[in-house]
């Protein structure tokens, strides 16, 4: 099987201004079965995806795996973001990235910070999402358990039990999601994914494989 080569590149999105970087990892073989969105948290960038090697896992199980910078942030430092850390983006954001990147209906990995975008792109473009996999987002208060109820999209909620704080909250609020899916990893703190990344793989590998 020949290696996975991870590639860097820039999307351009109307309400940015400057063009936004990502990397990404094609499947080495064939034709990718899902593309895979990765964004990132207040500390972090596209470079986290890369170093842990969710990139080239996700690639190697036949995946397209895009992991974007968001604004003002890693090598997207220079693009103003549409809102202010910590309230809601336009839901129109990250469906602008997915046209330019031209992905289709997309997998969102979603941890922390950018759950200011992804989840009114959840909410507003339901339709543009395959799945939803949010790692303690945060936002996750600002939508009523009505709303939650009504998206039938499959969900992976991912958090620490270390994460007492927005791994409880994020929980609580994303439980009201009628199709989801729980895995907490033990010992693991905010930033689960860096702390075990064999368990994060095989957690959202296996969770990939049941979407058709």
């Amino acid at each position: 099987m020949s290696a996975v080569e991870v590639t860097e590149g820039s999307v351009k999105v109307g309400m940015c201004g400057q063009p936004l970087f990502y990397r990404q990892a094609l499947p080495p073989s064939g034709e990718a079965r899902l593309c895979v969105l990765l964004l990132h948290g207040i500390r972090f960038s596209s470079e986290n995806w890369l170093q842990i090697g969710t990139l080239r896992a996700l690639a190697a199980a036949g995946c397209r795996a895009v992991a974007l910078d968001l604004p003002g942030f890693g090598q997207s430092k220079a693009a103003e973001a549409p809102a202010p850390v910590g309230e809601l983006a336009p839901g129109e954001f990250l469906r602008q990235v997915c046209e330019g990147l031209q992905t289709g209906p997309v997998v969102v990995v979603s941890p922390s910070l950018s759950g200011m975008y992804s989840l009114p792109f959840l909410f507003q473009h339901t339709q543009q999402v395959k799945a939803y996999i949010p790692v303690a987002p945060i936002c996750t208060d600002k939508f009523t358990a009505e709303q939650y109820s009504g998206v039938q999209v499959p969900t992976l909620i991912v958090y620490g039990d270390q994460d007492t704080q927005l791994g409880e909250v994020s929980l609580r609020n994303l439980s009201h999601l009628p199709n989801r899916k729980v895995v907490v990893m033990k010992g693991a703190g905010h930033a689960c994914y860096l702390d075990d990344p064999g368990t994060w793989h095989k957690s959202i590998l296996d969770f990939l494989q049941t979407l058709s």
